[in-house]
């Protein structure tokens, strides 16, 4: 960045595993999940969490004002594919879904959304990634058509 310049900017991003398998497995989870922190601090971004369950990933950071959000998640998406394939860390081969989530925040909200992706494995016990997903659409006032959503296929 240039000198003089200051930013804040805080951001969730969501996206799921192809065909919402179950793939990311804690042991691949603590793997693929450690290697995306490290890309995102490679790349100048501040990571502050990568964590999800065992079909989707939720990244919050503090984003490097010089390179897209559409950037960001496509770069993610496309080394942690090959980092996962590569190391054969799953059966078959590994992709994610099109489409991701990306969500503002404040530094007020920091703390809050740090918790609330900490505690992914338990949250999702109790409440599907779908009604996780479509939560946030509706609390950020997406507007979103069914046709381009995430394939939905079970209530993991």
């Amino acid at each position: 960045m240039k000198p003089g310049v200051y930013t804040q900017l805080y951001t969730q991003l969501v996206f799921a595993v192809k065909y919402r398998e179950c793939l990311l497995t804690e042991p691949v989870r603590n793997e693929v999940f450690s290697y995306m922190s490290g890309l995102l601090t490679n790349k100048k971004h501040k990571t502050i969490i990568v964590n999800g369950y065992l079909d989707h990933v939720h990244v919050f950071l503090g984003i490097n004002p010089t390179v897209s959000i559409s950037d960001v998640v496509s770069d993610l998406k496309r080394s942690s594919s090959l980092f996962i394939n590569d190391k054969k860390l799953v059966n078959g081969k590994f992709q994610w879904q099109e489409g991701y989530g990306a969500f503002s925040y404040s530094k007020s909200h920091v703390e809050n959304v740090y918790n609330y992706i900490l505690n992914q494995k338990e949250h999702h016990q109790k409440r599907p990634f779908r009604e996780e997903y479509l939560d946030l659409l509706k609390k950020f006032d997406l507007v979103y058509d069914d046709r381009f959503l995430f394939e939905f296929f079970d209530n993991v």
